[in-house]
C-alpha cells in the first residue's frame, strides 16, 4: 500500500468456502490479512492459506471473543474488520485508505449494501446500514457478546460513504439456516440475561416485526425480496422468542 500507516484485515469464518475467495481478492492490497477460523468442515482454512499466513483455528465462544481473539493477533496501525460473505470494492478502497490519514477519528463507519437472493436490498432498514469496522488498533476492542457484538472506539467517529458489498443471503436455503442459527444465539444472549417470554410474546413480536420491516422501513419497494426479507425477519423474531420460552420451561421442568 502507498502509505505510511499499515492496516490489518480481521475476518472470522466457518464452512464460508463459498464466499470467502472474493473477500479475500478484495484485501489483498492489505499489509496484512489475520483469518481465525472455528472449525470449518469445507475448505475455508485451505482457501484462506493460500492467500495468507496468518490463519488460526479455534474453538468458539461467540462472535464478540472470536473477533477480539482476531483483533489481539493484529499489528497494523488500522484495522478493517470484514465478514467473509462482504467485499471491498475499489473505490472503498481508496476511501479506506484516504481516512487512515485523517488526524481527528480513530475510527469509521462503513455502509453496507446487501444482496438478498439475488437482489440488492435499499429498502426494509437494510441500507444503509452503517456498521463500525475501521478503527485505530490501539483504541478499539470488541465487546464479548455471543452475537450482536459491536466495536467500542475511544475518540471520535466518521463514516465513510461508499458501501461493502454483502452478499447476506445467496438463497433461501441460507435464509433458513441463518434465521434458525441467529434466533437460537440471540435466545441464549436474552436468557443470560435474565429476560422471560411467551407464546402471545414471541406472536407479537414476529407480527410487529413484520409490519416494521415491509411497511413501516418500505421493504414492499423492493419487490418480492422485500416480501420474503419481512417474512424472514418475522420469523426471525418469533423462533427468537419462542426459543427463550422454551428454554425457561426446560429449566422449570428439571428442577
Amino acid at each position: 500500500m502507498d502509505k505510511t500507516l499499515s492496516l490489518s484485515v480481521i475476518i472470522i469464518t466457518k464452512n464460508e468456502s463459498a464466499h470467502i475467495g472474493g473477500c479475500l481478492q478484495s484485501v489483498a492490497w492489505a499489509d496484512e490479512i489475520i483469518v481465525l477460523d472455528s472449525g470449518s468442515s469445507d475448505d475455508t482454512v485451505n482457501l484462506c492459506r493460500a492467500v495468507t499466513n496468518n490463519v488460526y483455528e479455534t474453538d468458539w465462544q461467540g462472535f464478540g471473543i472470536q473477533k477480539q481473539r482476531a483483533l489481539d493477533k493484529a499489528t497494523g496501525d488500522w484495522v478493517l474488520s470484514i465478514d467473509a460473505d462482504e467485499i471491498v470494492t475499489p473505490k472503498l478502497k481508496a476511501e479506506i485508505i484516504h481516512a487512515m490519514q485523517t488526524i481527528e477519528f480513530n475510527g469509521f463507519e462503513i455502509p453496507r449494501l446487501s444482496n438478498y437472493c439475488g437482489r440488492q436490498m435499499r429498502h426494509g432498514g437494510w441500507f444503509p446500514d452503517y456498521v463500525l469496522r475501521l478503527f485505530r488498533r490501539e483504541h478499539g476492542q470488541f465487546t464479548n457478546h455471543v452475537v450482536h457484538e459491536r466495536i467500542v472506539v475511544e475518540g471520535n467517529i466518521s463514516q465513510l460513504n461508499t458501501p461493502f458489498l454483502h452478499d447476506a443471503f445467496v438463497d433461501f436455503e441460507e435464509v433458513l439456516h441463518k434465521v434458525n442459527n441467529y434466533s437460537s444465539l440471540g435466545a441464549q444472549l436474552l436468557y443470560a440475561k435474565g429476560v422471560r417470554s411467551s407464546l402471545s410474546t414471541a406472536i407479537f413480536k414476529g407480527l410487529w416485526t413484520f409490519i416494521r420491516t415491509y411497511f413501516l422501513k418500505a421493504a414492499f419497494l423492493d419487490g418480492q425480496q422485500g416480501l420474503m426479507l419481512a417474512i424472514s425477519n418475522a420469523e426471525g423474531a418469533y423462533y427468537k422468542q419462542v426459543k427463550l420460552w422454551a428454554l425457561h420451561n426446560l429449566k422449570t421442568a428439571n428442577k
